[in-house]
């Protein structure tokens, strides 16, 4: 409906409208028109409604409005087409120019001319103001040319921040003590416009003696608050660079807290953070979700800082403090400066005690340490193994079938972790058995440990209630092997015999563990005292790597002997540690020295020279291209699908390459290799009835001993296995594996076979391997987070059954293996065993400076001097545990499970006399 309006004189009458909407362009028709004030406006985009004294109606209205004035007559018929374009109004006044002054002086000077309106983006409570220059004589296409050119893009980013945990996050204290150390409070501030108020608080930090900064503008800084800072003239878009406010999500939507605003800015010039809280005389409305602003804080930090102390982290806790209603009420009443803190310093004693909020509580760690064991559950035969059964057999069949059948097929994944974990087994059985067989003169060799790990393999991959750990002999069973040796040679002892009564009675030892429940006593662990045997773990495979590379270079880089009397002995020794023939030594490197002594009559030439260089380089070469393959797939080339395949084919792909370049590109330059003996029979029965009592008392000793490090290994694995980093989701069966483990070494104890038991750092890998991983960013700091595992038994069955297979290939291609590759393994294990250690990352902290400390849990949560004191601690136990394992005597090395079951009254009962419980507990939780 239309209705005509009489034509009359308006003079100094003043009319806002949208711009960019429907309703602008009736602006740009010819004739001049003015209309009455709008207090009613609905639109397509929202409702809008304004009055006389209202601000809060508003506040959603874009933040650049137009402003006109004209003078002689009008039509006003255009009400018609704002009802066509959605528009509705009634007339209630006009609303006025508050720079009455400036507008009587043009209408003097200018008459008809059009007048410059202040450009700001307020809103007042008390009147409402939004001006914009904008020319009605313009042509249309000039006006459109015209903000075509003034265009420019603003990029809006918004990400959601946690509430400041006041419990349990030391740096918000720290903040807050700051602030009232040397704090900036403005009360009843009379400024309306943001501008001004910004203003006032940076003067008010340049006039306090104990916020002075030397270097720093102020005037640099509130340009830098804003987003036209730096831009060209065509790009002044006046708004806040960086806000923190608080939202709450509603069925209708997302509602803002619009009485406070936190602003926060990074100034290269500072020397320090500061703070400053204003409190406003009245409410101002200063544009969308800001429309009743009553208190603002700024705050301003220099750039290089530790990630919990930049200007986000500081804003954060202040905003935390401001997001209760009820405390800003609280600040509205009070009277001075130090009513002000008494009521933030109330503050922040509600948020740590009182009022603890869920969201507080909800982290996902263990902030009390475990329930307390009590002896009936330890006295309930069997129910632990039940119970693993009952938990895993429903989800038996799906371990055979996830990632085969179905949507959710991961097929290219689960061939890549066979390989990977064929590799992974084969290898390190060659190693240990060739270890093996210098230790034991050939009575366990290459070939027995590669059958024991087949036969223990499958029957664990096919029964087991986690198949996701792996079982492998270990550095420390060869320990034990060697130990066993001894004794038998010191007494007069049949090995086989002795060997056998060790393993049955540690695995009698582990079946009464797992009948009454043992592994309970596995919530004692924390993940400090995991960490520990883990990185004590990874340093043995550090240690055998340079232990087995520095008998190399002993043997043919710095042996002191010459003339024929060396050339004599070299023709003859043996290098039976190395497990190398009389023949070795009579190799190319000899005939060119012998060429050598007899062109320049000298000798004084040193032997096998080029060997030595050769057997580092194969070492080292294995460990780069395996570590760098593994990391190949946060690398932007290729792929993604084909860097994931490299990544998890890393190991073997490093190891056949350097195999190849060691057998067949210097093929002149003969490497040690692993001795070979074929066996006659792989299975005979060790004559248990050949010993005495006595020995088989002697062997309980022995076997009660193994049974603590198959019991603390096998469960520990477990336990890293099943991290809830993991998101692992068909369940545990620690007592049900600890079981089966011992039945498994049972029959290898009888037939002469190498124990096994469950493998670190194998067994995270193998989940690692099955993994979806995405990675995420926090604070500029890149973390890898796991999505989903495929829980399935067939890689490791596969794997397993692959590795009985390489009997097929004993002596070569295996053989041609060279033992340097074999070192580059175990560094590479060892490498990749440390990713996401906290224990090594911490002590990469003391490296580090303090701007780029990750802002991890503990960071948060910890001071830094009691995370510095723990991780010396930490290092203590593991020189310890290192100083018994590590012993050069064999019977110090026997007793360091002891030593690991040891650190639990250390961790529960001494080092909480040196740190607070509360911070142990948020340095042992899992995130």
């Amino acid at each position: 409906m239309s209705q005509q309006y009489p034509l009359k004189e308006v003079k100094g009458d003043t009319v806002c409208f949208v711009p960019g909407s429907p309703l602008f362009s009736v602006l740009m028709e010819p004739a001049s028109f003015c209309y009455p004030r709008l207090t009613f406006l609905r639109s397509p985009y929202g409702q809008f409604g304004a009055s006389a004294g209202s601000s809060q109606d508003l506040a959603p209205w874009p933040q650049r409005l137009v402003t006109q004035r004209w003078t002689g007559p009008v039509d006003e018929s255009p009400p018609a087409a704002m009802s066509r374009n959605g528009y509705f109004f009634e007339e209630s006044g006009y609303l006025k120019c508050d720079t009455d002054d400036g507008c009587e002086a043009k209408e003097e000077t200018g008459g008809e001319e059009l007048f410059d309106a202040v450009n700001s983006s307020i809103v007042s409570g008390d009147s409402i103001r939004f001006f914009v220059n904008v020319n009605l004589e313009v042509p249309p296409n000039a006006a459109a040319e015209s903000e075509s050119a003034g265009c420019v893009l603003l990029h809006t980013s918004r990400k959601y921040l946690k509430l400041k945990n006041f419990e349990e996050e030391v740096r918000a204290h720290r903040d807050l003590d700051g602030f009232l150390a040397r704090a900036s409070i403005i009360l009843d501030e009379t400024a309306t416009s943001l501008d001004d108020v910004l203003r006032e608080m940076l003067k008010h930090f340049a006039e306090d003696p104990e916020n002075m900064e030397p270097s720093c503008n102020f005037e640099k800084i509130m340009s830098t608050l804003f987003t036209d800072s730096g831009t060209p003239r065509e790009g002044n878009v006046h708004l806040l660079s960086d806000t923190i406010q608080g939202v709450t999500a509603t069925v209708t939507g997302v509602q803002y807290q619009q009485s406070w605003l936190c602003i926060i800015c990074t100034i290269k010039s500072l020397q320090r953070r500061h703070v400053c809280i204003s409190r406003l005389e009245r409410p101002q409305n200063w544009g969308e979700n800001s429309c009743e602003v009553r208190f603002v804080i700024l705050v301003l930090a220099p750039p290089k800082m530790k990630s919990t102390k930049t200007a986000t982290e500081v804003g954060r806790t202040f905003a935390t403090m401001f997001s209760d209603i009820t405390f800003r009420q609280k600040l509205l009443e009070t009277k001075t400066e130090e009513e002000f803190k008494e009521a933030l310093v109330h503050q922040r004693h509600l948020l740590t005690v009182v009022n603890q909020r869920p969201s507080a509580m909800s982290d996902g760690h263990k902030s009390h340490g475990p329930k307390p064991l009590k002896l009936h559950e330890f006295l309930n035969v069997g129910k632990g193994i039940s119970d693993d059964i009952a938990r895993r057999f429903p989800v038996y069949a799906l371990d055979f079938t996830d990632g085969v059948i179905g949507n959710n097929k991961a097929i290219g994944k689960y061939i890549t972790t066979m390989i990977f974990l064929y590799f992974a087994c084969l290898l390190p059985s060659i190693a240990f058995g060739s270890l093996n067989d210098e230790n034991t003169r050939g009575a366990i060799d290459v070939q027995k440990t590669i059958v024991g790990q087949c036969i223990g393999g499958l029957l664990y991959a096919l029964f087991s209630g986690q198949p996701l750990v792996v079982l492998l002999t270990t550095a420390p069973l060869a320990l034990y092997i060697n130990v066993i040796r001894g004794i038998c040679d010191d007494y007069n002892l049949d090995f086989s015999a002795f060997y056998a009564w060790t393993g049955l009675w540690n695995s009698f030892f582990l079946v009464m563990y797992s009948l009454f429940n043992f592994s309970l006593l596995m919530k004692l662990f924390k993940r400090s005292t995991e960490e520990i045997i883990a990185l004590f773990i990874s340093i043995t495979f550090v240690l055998d790597a340079f232990k087995g590379i520095i008998k190399v270079f002993k043997k043919y880089y710095y042996h002191g002997r010459t003339g024929d009397s060396y050339l004599e002995k070299a023709r003859t020794d043996a290098i039976p540690s190395l497990g190398i023939n009389t023949t070795f030594l009579m190799n190319s490197s000899v005939s060119r020295s012998m060429s050598l002594e007899n062109q320049t009559g000298t000798h004084d030439v040193h032997y096998g020279r080029e060997t030595a260089v050769l057997s580092l380089m194969l070492m080292l070469g294995t460990l780069w291209l395996g570590h760098t393959l593994y990391q190949f797939k946060k690398s932007p080339y290729l792929h993604a699908r084909v860097r994931e395949i490299l990544s998890d084919c890393a190991l073997p792909i490093s190891v056949l390459t350097f195999s190849a370049v060691g057998s067949y590109i210097f093929k002149e330059i003969e490497m040690s290799k692993f001795n070979y003996n074929p066996s006659e029979s792989l299975f005979v029965l060790a004559p248990v009835q050949s010993l005495s009592i006595g020995s088989v008392m002697s062997a309980m000793g022995l076997g009660f001993l193994l049974s603590m490090l198959f019991f603390i290994e096998q469960n520990i694995v477990a336990s890293l296995t099943n991290a809830p980093e993991n998101r692992l989701v068909k369940g545990t069966a620690y007592h049900w594996d600890l079981l089966l483990v011992a039945l498994i070494n049972t029959g290898l104890s009888i037939f002469g076979l190498p124990w096994i038991h469950a493998a670190f750092p194998h067994s995270p890998m193998h989940v690692r391997a099955l993994a979806y991983v995405e990675e995420r960013v926090e604070n500029g700091h890149i973390y890898e987070t796991i999505v989903s595992v495929k829980e399935t038994r067939l890689t490791s069955l596969v794997a397993n059954f692959l590795v009985g297979l390489s009997l097929l290939l004993l002596p070569f291609p295996l053989q041609w293996i060279p033992k340097p590759v074999l070192y580059g393994l175990f560094l590479y294990i060892a490498l990749t065993s440390i990713d996401g250690n906290q224990l090594f990352e911490r002590v990469a902290l003391l490296l580090k400076e303090q701007t780029a400390y990750p802002p991890t849990h503990y960071i948060r949560r910890v001071p830094q001097r009691k995370i510095h004191y723990f991780t010396g601690l930490q290092v203590l136990q593991l020189l310890i545990l290192c100083g018994f394992g590590m012993s050069p005597l064999p019977y110090m090395k026997m007793i360091f499970p002891l030593i690991m079951i040891g650190m639990i009254p250390i961790r529960y009962n001494l080092l909480p006399r040196i740190i607070e419980a509360k911070y142990l507990d948020a340095m042992d939780a899992e995130h």
